[in-house]
């Protein structure tokens, strides 16, 4: 986690910031990290959505799709970006691989140095965890932290966010 660039959180808090709507999404448990950080974005106030829901609007060029993909490979997340691209979206990626195929397609590239089965570089490090665990659990707590820097760059409070979580529970 010490390995994440300040400077490109800082650029994708601002990239969040100065969008008109955010869309998230990642394939698998990353896809799960991304929602909760949906959900953290909701409570601040962002017109935030994760692709594939049904109540997800259509991106434009005023728009964020955020990615969250290990490999920055993943087939499906590919499509996506392609067309968020042509649209004329700014594409943000959290991954691995900062040469990936979404990777050359993004603004900005946030890279989380953790090692997985589906990238061969050598990281000078090994995970006990299986398959990409490590990056999950790295993302979580990465967009956890882009939260925090949300929250001081906007001057959004715990008690703020708070007025807009779920009270029908």
């Amino acid at each position: 986690m010490g390995h994440v660039c300040n400077d490109s959180a800082e650029k994708l808090a601002d990239a969040i910031i100065d969008a008109q709507t955010i869309f998230v999404v990642g394939a698998g448990r990353s896809g799960l990290a991304m929602k909760s950080f949906a959900m953290r974005l909701m409570h601040m106030g962002f017109d935030a959505y994760v692709v594939g829901e049904t109540v997800t609007p259509s991106i434009t060029e005023k728009d964020v799709l955020l990615i969250g993909s290990g490999s920055g490979s993943t087939s499906s997340l590919v499509v996506g970006a392609n067309k968020a691209d042509a649209i004329g979206a700014t594409i943000c990626l959290i991954t691995i691989d900062e040469n990936s195929p979404i990777g050359k397609l993004a603004a900005m590239v946030l890279t989380i140095p953790a090692p997985s089965p589906k990238i061969d570089r050598e990281l000078g490090f090994r995970s006990v965890q299986p398959m990409g665990s490590l990056f999950e659990q790295s993302l979580l707590l990465t967009l956890d932290a882009i939260v925090l820097l949300l929250m001081e760059k906007t001057g959004k409070t715990t008690e703020l966010m708070f007025t807009r979580h779920a009270n029908l529970e």
